[in-house]
């Protein structure tokens, strides 16, 4: 029995997205990013800096939209460098620690009544 590829159920198909990225986890990452600006743009009736869909389709399901755009080359990964990584873990620890000092500066307070 020979398998079509027409014939399965993903469209557009699982082989021609991988070759826009370079892994699943990437493209699990583009896909579920995009669908959720598309979900973001159509709940803000179109109102928000986020674009819309870019291709044509008659899918109604964002995240199917995000692959086919995927597949039409309209949306594209890029890696972050690892200064961006670095600059992201520092304001991440920034505001943790702001945080915790909040929540102390608070319970001393409390004591302090």
């Amino acid at each position: 029995m020979t398998t079509n590829p027409e014939s399965t159920m993903m469209s557009p198909q699982i082989e021609k997205l991988m070759e826009r990225t370079k892994s699943k986890f990437s493209l699990v990452t583009l896909a579920a990013k995009r669908a959720r600006e598309i979900t973001e743009y159509s709940g803000n009736l179109r109102m928000s800096e986020v674009v819309g869909p870019t291709v044509q389709t008659v899918s109604t399901k964002h995240l199917s939209v995000a692959f086919e755009e995927i597949a039409a080359d309209k949306v594209r990964f890029v890696a972050k460098t690892l200064e961006e990584v670095r600059a992201e873990i520092a304001e991440r620890q920034r505001l943790e620690d702001e945080a915790n000092a909040l929540a102390a500066s608070e319970e001393t307070q409390e004591e302090q009544a």
